[in-house]
């Protein structure tokens, strides 16, 4: 019967340090950590956890959004670790969620319902992110910003080279050399794009 710990942060260059040292106080066998979205459960790490636990094994995590915000497959998950594989979630912030304790109905009955709830409240607040996100760049848009590379001014010389290259007096590696673009940028404009 192991214990493990799972964390998640959303983007590369989130910390991921706080739920470490809430997970670690449960002295887990081992600590997975993905740092990537949480709209599914295509997460490496989260993968290999799921292949390693076993019936009476425990898994703790520091929130339900940190298992996932997807509602559908939260609940999805969760079933699949309590009833398939048999192993136990505790949830640190919310300990009406702990699978360990209330195995009767009612304590089933509870649990789910909070489950149910929270995985709601995820799901909405992934949701209210990538609105809130989506009228950022709206907004950053009407005021002039630009997204993206900046667009490379052609060369004042690039006609010249580009029928150079065309007669074979020049090659294109040579050619974007001396204009200071990539060879592959030469082509495509000498070609007409």
């Amino acid at each position: 019967m192991a214990i493990y710990g799972y964390a998640r942060v959303s983007h590369s260059d989130q910390n991921e340090a706080r739920q470490l040292v809430e997970l670690r106080k449960e002295q887990p066998d081992r600590i997975f950590v993905d740092k990537c979205s949480g709209k599914d459960f295509n997460r490496p790490e989260y993968k290999r956890l799921v292949r390693r636990l076993r019936k009476g094994d425990t898994l703790f995590i520091e929130s339900i959004d940190r298992l996932g915000r997807n509602y559908e497959e939260i609940m999805e998950q969760w079933r699949r670790i309590t009833k398939s594989k048999g192993a136990d979630i505790v949830v640190l912030d919310m300990p009406l969620l702990d699978t360990r304790i209330g195995k009767d109905l009612l304590g089933t009955f509870v649990s789910d319902m909070v489950l149910q709830i929270l995985s709601f409240v995820a799901q909405t607040e992934r949701e209210a992110i990538k609105e809130r996100q989506r009228q950022g760049i709206e907004a950053a848009r009407a005021r002039g910003v630009k997204f993206g590379r900046p667009k490379k001014e052609r060369p004042e010389m690039l006609d010249y080279f580009a029928e150079l290259w065309k007669s074979g007096g020049v090659s294109a590696a040579e050619a974007a050399r001396t204009l200071g673009i990539a060879p592959s940028t030469f082509r495509w404009w000498a070609t007409g794009n």
